[in-house]
Parts: C-alpha cells; sequence; structure tokens
C-alpha cells in the first residue's frame, strides 16, 4: 500500500530546501566578494567625526592604514568621503549645522581643506599618493564632463594613486540642498562606483547593517544579513535622517544600492567604527548587510 505523505510535510520540505539553497547562495555571493579587484569606499561623517564634530584621528589613521593595505596587495580603491560641513563645523566649534546656504558653503570649504590636509599626511605615511576629486551633480549629468572625470579616475588608478571624492559643496548649491535625495554622498558613491566599473562597492557607518527597523528606537530590531531585491518590504523599513553632523539615512543608502545592483556591483553596508572591518568584508565573514548584484 501506497503511503500518504501529508500536504503540510511537503510543504515543510519545500521551505526547507528552498532556504537552504537562499542560504548557500547566499555563502556563495559572499565568498566571491573575496575576488573584488576595484573597491569603492564610502565613510560617512559619524565615522570621521566624534559627536563634537572635531576629526576622530584614530579612526581615520586606521582606515588610512586599512587602505594602504589593500593598495599594497592590489586592490584599486576609490575612497568617497563625507564630512567637509561637520568638519568645519568642529573648526569654529559650531554645534549645530546652520540653515544659511552661504554658511553651509563656507564650512564646506574649511572642512575640505581640513580633510585633505590631513589625509594627505595620513597616507603618505603609509607611502600612498592621494588625489583630490570634487563633483557635482552636473558634472555626472554631462556626457563629455562625465567621460573627461572617468579619464580621470582611470588614470589615477592606474598609476596607484588614491583617488579621494567629495560633493563640491562651495560651488554648488544642489548637494547641499537635495542631501536626501541625490547630493547625498551615498548616491554619489554609488555614481562612482558605475563611473569607475567597481567590482565592490563598501559603505561604513555609525550602523550594523540595513536593519528590518530602527534599532535605536527599537530594540528586537533585527538586522538583515543580505537583501537580494529592493521590494516594498525593504523600502519600508527605512528610516529617516541621520546624525546631526551629517546627513545621510537608510533611504539614501537604499537609493545607493539601488543604483550599484542595477549595474552589477555589489554592495555592503557595515559598522565604520573599526575600519579594519574591510578585511573581514573581503574575507567573506558575514559581516554588515550585502546587497546581492543583479546579473
Amino acid at each position: 500500500m501506497q503511503q500518504v505523505i501529508p500536504v503540510w510535510y511537503n510543504v515543510a520540505e519545500i521551505i526547507a530546501k528552498y532556504f537552504k539553497e537562499v542560504l548557500f547562495m547566499t555563502e556563495l555571493t559572499r565568498d566571491s566578494l573575496k575576488n573584488a579587484k576595484r573597491i569603492v569606499i564610502k565613510v560617512g561623517t559619524s565615522t570621521l567625526t566624534h559627536e563634537t564634530g572635531r576629526m576622530n584621528l584614530l579612526r581615520m589613521d586606521r582606515l588610512s592604514m586599512a587602505i594602504s593595505e589593500l593598495m599594497n596587495r592590489g586592490h584599486e580603491v576609490v575612497l568617497v568621503s563625507s564630512g567637509a560641513i561637520g568638519v568645519g563645523m568642529g573648526k569654529l566649534n559650531m554645534k549645530e549645522r546652520p540653515q544659511v546656504m552661504g554658511m553651509k558653503q563656507a564650512l564646506a570649504a574649511i572642512g575640505q581643506c581640513e580633510l585633505m590636509n590631513i589625509y594627505s599626511k595620513m597616507f603618505s605615511s603609509y607611502n600612498q599618493v592621494v588625489a583630490q576629486v570634487l563633483l557635482t551633480r552636473n558634472d555626472v549629468e554631462d556626457d563629455i564632463k562625465r567621460k573627461n572625470i572617468e579619464n580621470t579616475f582611470e588614470h589615477l588608478l592606474e598609476r596607484h594613486v588614491l583617488p579621494i571624492v567629495n560633493e563640491n559643496d562651495t560651488v554648488s548649491t544642489d548637494e547641499i540642498k537635495s542631501m536626501e535625495h541625490f547630493g547625498d554622498n551615498d548616491t554619489l558613491s554609488a555614481v562612482v562606483a558605475r563611473l569607475v566599473h567597481a567590482d565592490l562597492l563598501i559603505i561604513l557607518s555609525d550602523i550594523d547593517g540595513f536593519y528590518d527597523s530602527d534599532p535605536r528606537e527599537n530594540k528586537d530590531s533585527k538586522l538583515i544579513d543580505t537583501v537580494t531585491e529592493l521590494n516594498d518590504n525593504i523600502w519600508n523599513c527605512a528610516g529617516g535622517e541621520g546624525s546631526k553632523l551629517g546627513t545621510g539615512g537608510m533611504v539614501t543608502k537604499l537609493n545607493a544600492a539601488n543604483i550599484v545592483i542595477n549595474s552589477g556591483i555589489h554592495m555592503v553596508l557595515a559598522n565604520g567604527g573599526d575600519p579594519f572591518i574591510i578585511f573581514s568584508i573581503l574575507n567573506g565573514e558575514k559581516v554588515g548587510t550585502l546587497f546581492v548584484a543583479k546579473k
């Protein structure tokens, strides 16, 4: 007599098989990060500065050391660095981000100079040469300018120079006005990753990854290890603005993910408290949240 297998058993078996396959594919994708040759790394204001607005020199030095080691291993790296306005605020002992546009531009001018000065000194101590690249929205939307930018990046990377990219807030107000949309550096890092045909974008933030709800408000929120599709549920998990010194939030990080994964580039969102986490990411370890590229 033929044994009848309950329907619930078949369903459970199918679900178990599905999750096993998903887990296998996730591990396989994580493992593929070891082969990333060209990497764009974005660091936010909260990663680079203390709550006082003053620069976190210890963290910046570890970031410089980590990137220098990657370059010594043969990786090509582009650093997208926020923090100009935040650092400018720290230099002038300002506690709150100003509302006047001209003051924001002035702070960007002060902070950008300070940022590049520190970066240049720190990377030179590890025998690396850096180059400043300031971009605006119009730069990447104009065909001729975009091609010139691509050529600049290629020549810098060919000569093992580290391009350090930021928005040109001093001359363009678009980026300051529309920080939550195109002008934020999360989105800029994604645009840069696409411009240089990167293999991987790493966004270092002050949070461990992408959660199903805001972990600062919900202690029961859960970290999402891997995102394979930016569906409505994922977008609904995104919160609002970031820290008082920065302007990024989860929405901007999803915008960045949307750009890169549709360009065939993986993205990892991780905590930049210790920049050496970059090595864990490239070792295929389960840190942060992996946004899987569409092939």
